[in-house]
């Protein structure tokens, strides 16, 4: 037996290597589709105009429960097309109900929901969210289908969805319902379970809007869009620097993801024998997803870059892998992880590291019940403890970020703030830009290091609570600092303010816990990505293998 531990938050914790990561078995979207295999989906109302505008609602069930998805579709002028927090009007807007609507509700709805932050939800509702056709891809689909024959498949792939969702809300936004009403549901216990289902079904009205419109336009010699080239279709999403501060603010949250991420890589390295059908399906899986990263395209020179290196690593790695010899060989997949932790850039170690957990449903299902966090248990400061022992767990737990110096300029770059005209998360250059008055509390390193000098210099067996009477405007990093010393993955071992950030690494690494594909960054601060992309159609889920995410029809 050999004594594996997990790997070191440091290591784990940096951005570039978060910044890395891929989908998983843990993936909210793909444990979602796991768990949906046992609902029964129905398509209620229907009652779209020739054009496709109009209302649609769909609803699931599971034993007593029931969710439904309203949909509502209008014209908007192109000029009013929009990805941004900002715009005012969508092709489409979507709301999922608790239970089944009544046409009260229907009609509160179609008020309000196309109005999205203007507009008022109730406890009623769930999750909110907003979307914009890829007229260049809807419009050649209807075009196609309406005249008798399937739509240019490569042309379809460049892209990979019909609409893109600009924003999914949920947790009490708007009037939604708050968490606490909902977090205690058995059939919806995972990590943004209610925002899985809601992209799910918009997918779902995507395909069933597409094949009305080009049936209204030609009745006679339309077809309908053929389920294969349907199922490699799915949603696409815009995501700017909104998520960055999720994952600051949510450091218990962020440990769970990761910790069981790490927990599971370690319960595989200390598999002592690997059988051969274990084997088999990890290179199953990793043969068809190289085809995949074939399909993901983008204009970025930094994801073209990270894409050659992670297609140049795996050719290393299939040479490697190749010239093993499996029989009777013990911790085949330490080895392994040696191998690629020793030889290959983060990227495809990362990338690998999913691939590692295909196998193994028993290790990876009961972890994927163990990715939500009570946060508000551990948002208490213990003001009785001494300053040496806060002093004591930040040299434990901030090694690295002790070294920073925040004289220099070049790891004081940049600001945080809100964006008063665009509403969402921005970061400036304070030597260049007005507005670091309106710092957010977002550059953890740089503070975790002022509290470290400033309890250098005061009597360290004062407790917590003198030292805040005179510095209040440090509570909110003393809190984070007593987190990690129980949550030890909680957080991100780098400086978010330095010259050499990177914000799309932070967005990357929550999109891969969404289950995200085809990362297209459009500078370093934005990126679109793809969901539910191969995901099986609604009547096919319940004979639908884990191995979709995998799926191409090239």
């Amino acid at each position: 037996m050999i004594n594996i531990e997990l790997r070191h938050p440091e290591d784990v914790m940096k951005l570039s290597r978060l910044g890395s990561f891929h989908q998983s078995k843990l993936s909210f979207l793909r444990s979602f589709i796991r768990e949906f295999k046992n609902w029964e989906f129905n398509r209620d109302i229907f009652d779209l105009d020739k054009d496709g505008y109009g209302v649609v609602v769909y609803s699931v069930r599971k034993n007593k429960r029931i969710y439904s998805l309203i949909c509502f579709s209008q014209h908007i002028n192109a000029e009013e097309r929009s990805d941004r927090v900002i715009a005012t009007k969508w092709d489409a807007a979507f709301v999922l109900h608790d239970g089944v609507p009544t046409k009260n509700d229907i009609e509160r709805l179609k008020e309000n929901v196309p109005k999205q932050e203007i507009g008022r939800m109730s406890n009623k509702e769930l999750a909110l969210s907003r979307a914009n056709k890829s007229v260049r891809i809807f419009d050649h689909v209807v075009n196609s289908l309406s005249s008798g024959k399937q739509p240019d498949v490569n042309l379809l792939n460049k892209v990979g969805y019909l609409y893109r969702t600009t924003a999914v809300y949920g947790s009490g936004k708007f009037g939604l319902a708050d968490r606490f009403r909902i977090k205690d549901r058995k059939e919806i216990c995972g990590p943004f379970r209610l925002e899985m289902m809601l992209v799910y079904l918009v997918r779902q009205f995507t395909f069933d809007q597409i094949n009305h419109i080009s049936k209204m336009k030609n009745p006679n010699e339309s077809v309908s869009l053929d389920k294969k080239i349907a199922k490699n279709l799915g949603i696409g999403n815009s995501t700017g620097l909104g998520m960055a501060p999720f994952i600051v603010n949510h450091p218990t949250l962020l440990h769970q993801w990761i910790y069981n991420r790490e927990k599971a890589l370690k319960e595989i390295r200390s598999i002592k024998d690997v059988s051969k059908k274990e084997i088999e399906h990890f290179k199953f899986c990793l043969e068809k997803s190289k085809k995949i990263i074939d399909t993901w395209y983008t204009d970025s020179k930094y994801q073209n870059k990270k894409i050659k290196s992670l297609k140049n690593d795996l050719i290393k790695f299939n040479e490697y892998f190749s010239s093993l010899k499996f029989i009777s060989k013990k911790y085949l997949w330490n080895e392994i992880f040696l191998w690629i932790d020793k030889y290959l850039d983060e990227e495809c170690s990362e990338y690998l590291i999913s691939m590692m957990m295909e196998p193994y449903d028993n290790i990876i299902e009961p972890l994927v019940k163990n990715m939500s966090s009570d946060e508000e248990k551990y948002f208490n400061i213990p003001s009785n403890r001494k300053l040496i022992e806060l002093k004591k767990i930040i040299e434990t737990k901030y090694k690295s970020i002790l070294n920073i110096n925040f004289n220099d300029k070049k790891s004081n770059t940049f600001f945080w703030f809100i964006s008063k005209n665009k509403e969402e998360p921005r970061i400036a250059n304070r030597f260049e830009e007005y507005g670091s008055n309106l710092e957010q509390p977002l550059a953890i390193a740089r503070d975790i290091k002022k509290v470290y000098e400033k309890i250098s210099n005061e009597n360290l067996s004062k407790t917590v609570a003198d030292f805040l009477v005179d510095n209040d405007e440090l509570r909110h990093v003393i809190r984070r600092i007593f987190i990690s010393e129980k949550f030890q993955y909680s957080e991100i071992q780098d400086n978010t303010i330095s010259e050499s950030l990177i914000p799309i690494d932070m967005l990357r690494l929550k999109l891969s816990f969404f289950g995200a594909q085809k990362f297209d960054p459009r500078s370093d601060k934005w990126l679109r990505i793809c969901m539910y992309q191969g995901a099986p159609l609604v009547n096919e889920i319940k004979n639908s293998d884990d191995t979709w995410i995998y799926d191409s029809i090239n």
